[in-house]
């Protein structure tokens, strides 16, 4: 009978997502996983199975927060644009850091050949996009938001903006020019 379990696995997997976020996944060797999240690399093993479950827990794990925090970005009263322009700069890390977003960072760095990353991606954009959706929509009712294109359409490009300005920020574009990119895709 092995030993008790001395970590929280599910806390490990939340730090396991900035040591994927700055470092991706082929960077991240198990030997940096053991060092940076204080386990024994059998304890790595025997509870996450390999570091690519690993890694697609704590993609999971982040897309659902990330995903938490823009519905909830985005609901209650008040002016609208201002909390989009607002979700648009914390998705792409605006101002905030340059890692990007970490889905995005996956699915460049792994491409659609991983289908456990490829799934998660897809969740997550669709989500994203039916969040953005939903806001608009309630942005057309309420006439602060111009109804020329259609809820669907308007969101399809809000997160095209996100997820560009997202790479963008990875690859180190100032963050004053981002900012207009954000800007003029909220005007659109």
């Amino acid at each position: 009978m092995g030993r008790p379990m001395t970590f929280d696995a599910d806390v490990v997997v939340d730090q396991a997502v900035g040591i994927f976020w700055r470092q991706g996944f082929a960077a991240t060797t198990p030997q940096n996983l053991v060092d940076e999240l204080g386990i024994g690399k059998g304890s790595l093993y025997n509870t996450f199975k390999s570091k690519h479950h690993l890694f697609t827990l704590a993609l999971r794990h982040y897309s659902q927060q990330r995903m938490t925090e823009l519905a909830a970005s985005l609901e209650g009263p008040g002016p609208l644009k201002p909390r989009l322009r607002d979700a648009l700069a914390t998705l792409a890390g605006v101002g905030e850091h340059q890692l990007g977003c970490l889905t995005v960072n996956a699915v460049a760095e792994v491409g659609m050949a991983d289908e456990s990353v490829a799934e998660i991606a897809t969740e997550l954009f669709q989500r994203m996009q039916e969040i953005f959706r939903s806001a608009i929509s309630r942005g057309q009712k309420s006439g602060e938001i111009a109804t020329s294109r259609t809820p669907t359409a308007a969101a399809g490009a809000l997160m095209a903006a996100a997820i560009g300005t997202a790479v963008l920020a990875k690859a180190g574009t100032d963050p004053a020019q981002l900012g207009h990119i954000l800007d003029t895709a909220l005007d659109i």
